[in-house]
């Protein structure tokens, strides 16, 4: 058996070992000032290296496959996790995984769908799976924040929702305001960073590419992709949350769900 590619995995982790002196650097820090976060760090890091390796070894593999079913498995288990990960942001929203991981899915695979079909990448492993990847992280962030802040909301101005609802208003109509605030909250970080992009940092796509040898113009070229994929993903996946958190939290009546709102 040829054990050359494990060699070399190894040999190409003493860079990766040798950054672990800024984490040193922040347990001291961390000891010093009594936080009480050393082994909260030491932990993070640990995992973040098995969880990086074993994936580099999985990507690897399915790059060298040539079957299409190996995206999409890749694909729906990204979307699985982030589903359950906005879930625990929004914990009080009823059948959170499941709104979650729908409003994700929609967002992610409508905006692949169109990338694809005019022809910006290939449907190949080493360019859908990255670009998979980042579009899913951002909308499991932007669609937990929605969930939350758009539960929250309702809860705080119950007595407004109920004088519309009184009035006539469909669930819609009365928590439009709600649900305009929650979408602007949770999709202000996202516009921020695309009106900020290369003033203040670079990002990781274009900086891999550029650490990689490729042409600073190419990787802008790509970065500028990259943001408009994680714009429409994210904006779509919101504000699928918000028709799919409905059901939740009103009766068939249009009557607030009030045990949704009562634990805290």
């Amino acid at each position: 058996m040829d054990w050359d590619w494990l060699f070399e995995f190894l040999k190409g982790m003493l860079k990766p070992v040798a950054a672990l002196a800024v984490v040193l650097m922040a347990v001291l820090l961390s000891f010093m000032q009594k936080l009480g976060l050393e082994k909260e760090i030491i932990y993070s890091i640990l995992r973040a290296f098995f969880q990086l390796s074993i994936i580099g070894f999985v990507l690897q593999f399915i790059f060298n496959q040539e079957n299409s079913a190996w995206i999409v498995l890749a694909y729906l288990f990204m979307v699985s996790v982030a589903g359950y990960t906005a879930d625990q942001r929004a914990k009080h929203v009823p059948r959170g995984k499941y709104v979650a991981g729908m409003s994700i899915l929609a967002g992610t695979a409508v905006t692949m769908f169109l990338i694809v079909v005019l022809n910006v990448f290939p449907f190949t492993p080493r360019y859908i799976i990255p670009v998979a990847g980042m579009m899913v992280g951002n909308a499991m962030a932007v669609t937990g924040v929605t969930m939350k802040r758009l539960r929250d909301d309702i809860k705080i101005q119950m007595n407004l929702v109920e004088t519309a609802l009184a009035l006539g208003a469909t669930p819609r109509q009365a928590t439009l305001e709600q649900v305009k605030r929650a979408l602007v909250i949770a999709l202000s970080p996202v516009l921020d960073n695309a009106k900020t992009v290369g003033l203040i940092s670079l990002p990781g796509a274009m900086t891999g590419l550029i650490m990689g040898g490729a042409s600073p113009l190419e990787a802008i070229q790509l970065q500028i992709v990259v943001m408009n994929m994680l714009i429409g993903a994210t904006t779509v996946s919101s504000i699928t949350s918000t028709y799919l958190c409905w059901p939740a939290f009103f009766t068939k009546a249009y009557q607030l769900e009030t045990k949704v709102f009562s634990s805290d």
